[in-house]
């Protein structure tokens, strides 16, 4: 499956849709595939996205066609992150906000837990989550700057 046989079929999909979810996914999916479009990439390159797209097998009828697209959205986000080192717009940021939260909490509770258990835990997860999110944006940044961002 070619990147523009891909997109038209995820466009017929989000057309069809009507829940709000759904078409997200689908314009998700349509923003990868438009950007990857305007890449530029050797043919082997393009040859291994295409696989990967066959691959996929999104014509297949599941019962459940949101979650199938939202699987296969994911599965494809971690080939382009893996082979090529591709990674959509927010990637960094939640996966750092995240780390902030967990180190966060272990901080409240070990370190501000003299203040009252409650208050050094909020504070340590608000703190957490502050420095996470600052360094998953500087982070971004930098993906961005060397051209490797969706």
């Amino acid at each position: 499956m070619t990147l523009q046989e891909a997109y038209n079929f995820i466009e017929s999909l989000k057309t069809e849709a009507t829940k709000k979810y759904e078409i997200k996914v689908y314009e998700k999916f349509l923003h990868i595939l438009s950007e990857l479009k305007i890449r530029e990439f050797s043919k082997d390159e393009i040859q291994s996205i295409e696989t990967e797209l066959e691959s996929l097998d999104l014509k297949s009828n599941p019962e459940n066609k949101k979650k199938f697209i939202k699987k296969a959205l994911t599965k494809f986000e971690k080939y382009l992150k893996d082979t090529f080192s591709l990674t959509s717009k927010g990637y960094y940021i939640n996966l750092y906000g995240g780390l902030g939260l967990s180190f966060g909490l272990l901080f409240g509770v070990a370190i501000l837990s003299n203040l009252e258990r409650s208050l050094g835990i909020s504070l340590g997860l608000i703190g957490g989550m502050v420095v996470g999110s600052l360094i998953g944006r500087q982070k971004e940044t930098q993906v961005k700057a060397a051209g490797k961002m969706l």
